[in-house]
């Protein structure tokens, strides 16, 4: 690069500009574009410059003279604390999170606090943070928010004021958001996903919120609970917090309610979740809500008529891939069947409810799941064999049953004698790979219905992205509301990336791939104007540049390429 004098001659006069010269890597060669107008000879001296040009000659110099020592410090500079490298991945869900115009409410929000920061902002850079280097939010602070390109202006303890303050509101900013993708996109809850999970703590002490639990990682910790709703296309409508000794069972009923009635959505919805979830309680509390429901139901469980016609091979059609391979053999019935409950007065009742039942056999669940059970009975013959305790039985203990018996066989309240139970294992064997959906549906064909229940997949993996891609845990947070701000940027990072995933990019794209970009598409600074693209060629990184226009696949970027990307609107 080198500075010029540049004098144009027209009708008005000699006009004096500075130049500058500059290597072009799309032209490949050299190029010059204006550094600094001055202005007409004669209006210069009018204005009390005798000579400009030998003026601006000798600025030119100090230019020329300045970049050379440039160049020279650029070659002697040693390690800095300061990383030439920057964090670009986020700009997708920037431009979805720009484009909602959510920071009016948000903005509005906060006047009711103190705060000398700004609260949207803040939320804004730790969930662009979480998406492309998570870590504590210590070390995002020092580490991860100065390589994003904008310049956030809050200290750490503030991170962690707003952090509590957006936990103890996390469901007014949850609305929000919902508000403005409804203007936008529209949710669909013609039917919605249900499920829970929950996150345990490396702490030995419970709290209030901290409890105690069954956790999904067989954990002993104390751990909380989170419940999340999705619309039909899988899009996060909804997340609901709870302590961790809380069952999960009433959580559907209390955050459908709440989400329903916080986001307006009215009409019947169609409640999908696991056999985890259902129970008498929340198929009544749906059909009394207007609602439909489509649970899971284990074969396990069934009254003996019920099983029968499982196991028949009549009425089954197979459903084969395009080897002719199958997949799965299904087949559906609606009848009455019945419910047995205890009302609020403690009395025993027996209700008929209409329902479309649909069984599906799947031949490899059923290898997988007779393999698991030769498993459990192999260690059960193992324990029975050298006299360990009941407690060490674990799952084989259902393959196995412990009477109390003396030398001659004969029933005592002495020594416990173990017998493997072979009705059981012939009867799990019996029922492996079998599976059943219930449905108030009955209206819907088997494969809709199937289909409907299946994309729980998504949710599930809603909860593992949490787990893996964001790290959700551990969290080394205390106090209840900063660990709800905490799931709640994870919560809000995963709802942008769905928005992205299904509206923007129409569902060609796994979250793997988008969030391999995320985390891999970065760029090295070279000069005051120039950096060079960092990221690894791929698939996603090719048709994202096709869609959006933006030069993703270039290795020299300029300040001008960076600032379309981060304010492109899909």
């Amino acid at each position: 690069m080198a500075y010029f004098l540049k004098k144009t001659k027209n009708k008005k006069g000699t006009y004096l500009q500075i130049y500058e010269s500059y290597y072009d890597p799309e032209r490949k060669g050299g190029a010059h574009r204006s550094y600094k107008p001055i202005g007409y000879i004669h209006e210069l001296q009018a204005n009390g410059i005798d000579d400009p040009i030998a003026v601006f000659t000798e600025e030119v110099q100090k230019l020329n003279q300045e970049h050379i020592k440039k160049k020279q410090a650029e070659k002697e500079r040693q390690i800095s604390e300061d990383s030439p490298e920057k964090l670009l991945g986020y700009f997708p869900l920037k431009n979805l999170n720009d484009s909602l115009g959510s920071k009016k409410y948000i903005d509005l929000m906060q006047t009711a606090t103190d705060f000398r920061f700004n609260v949207f902002d803040m939320l804004s850079a730790l969930i662009y943070a979480r998406v492309v280097q998570p870590c504590s939010k210590s070390k995002t602070y020092v580490e991860v928010i100065p390589k994003l390109f904008e310049k956030h202006s809050f200290s750490l303890d503030q991170l962690y004021s707003g952090l509590e303050y957006i936990g103890s509101e996390y469901e007014k900013i949850i609305e929000i958001f919902n508000h403005q993708i409804n203007q936008k996109y529209k949710f669909d809850t013609s039917h919605s996903y249900f499920d829970c999970t929950n996150f345990y703590f490396e702490i030995d002490k419970e709290d209030n919120f901290r409890l105690k639990g069954p956790s999904k990682e067989n954990k002993k910790e104390p751990i909380v609970g989170l419940g999340l709703l999705l619309d039909a296309n899988q899009i996060p409508i909804g997340m609901k917090m709870y302590p961790g000794n809380e069952s999960e069972k009433p959580v559907i009923r209390t955050i459908i309610d709440d989400l329903k009635q916080r986001n307006h959505i009215s009409g019947r919805t169609i409640q999908v979740a696991n056999k985890g979830l259902n129970c008498f309680n929340n198929i009544l509390h749906a059909l009394k809500a207007g609602d439909g429901y489509i649970f899971s139901k284990s074969v396990k469980t069934l009254p003996e008529t019920e099983e029968t016609w499982v196991l028949l091979p009549n009425d089954y059609v197979d459903v084969k891939n395009k080897e002719g391979e199958v997949l799965y053999r299904i087949k559906e019935c609606v009848d009455d069947f019945s419910y047995t409950y205890t009302d609020a007065d403690g009395h025993r009742k027996t209700l008929k409810l209409p329902e479309k039942r649909i069984v599906t056999f799947n031949p490899k669940l059923a290898e997988k799941q007779k393999y698991g059970i030769n498993r459990q009975v192999e260690k059960a013959k193992k324990l029975k064999a050298c006299e360990a305790k009941k407690s060490e039985y674990g799952d084989s203990a259902k393959y196995v049953t412990f009477v109390s018996a003396d030398k001659k066989g004969q029933k005592t309240d002495g020594k416990i004698k173990v017998e493997i139970n072979e009705k059981a294992i012939e009867r799990a064997k019996k029922l492996a790979g079998y599976n059943m959906i219930i449905t108030s549906e009955t209206h819907m064909t088997a494969s809709e219905i199937y289909a409907a229940y299946h994309n729980l997949w998504r949710i599930e993996e809603s909860f593992r992205v949490m787990k893996s891609q964001l790290d959700a845990r551990p969290v080394y947070l205390q106090k209840r509301d900063t660990i709800t701000g905490h799931f709640l940027i994870c919560y809000l990072a995963v709802l942008l990336t769905r928005l992205l995933q299904i509206h923007i990019l129409n569902d060609n794209f796994g979250t793997e791939e988008i969030f391999d970009f995320m985390h891999d598409f970065r760029v090295a600074k070279i000069s005051d104007r120039k950096y060079i693209n960092l990221a690894r060629s791929s698939s996603f990184i090719k048709q994202l540049s096709a869609k959006t226009g933006l030069p993703l696949t270039s290795y020299f970027l300029g300040n001008e390429d960076i600032n379309k990307m981060l304010s492109h609107r899909f």
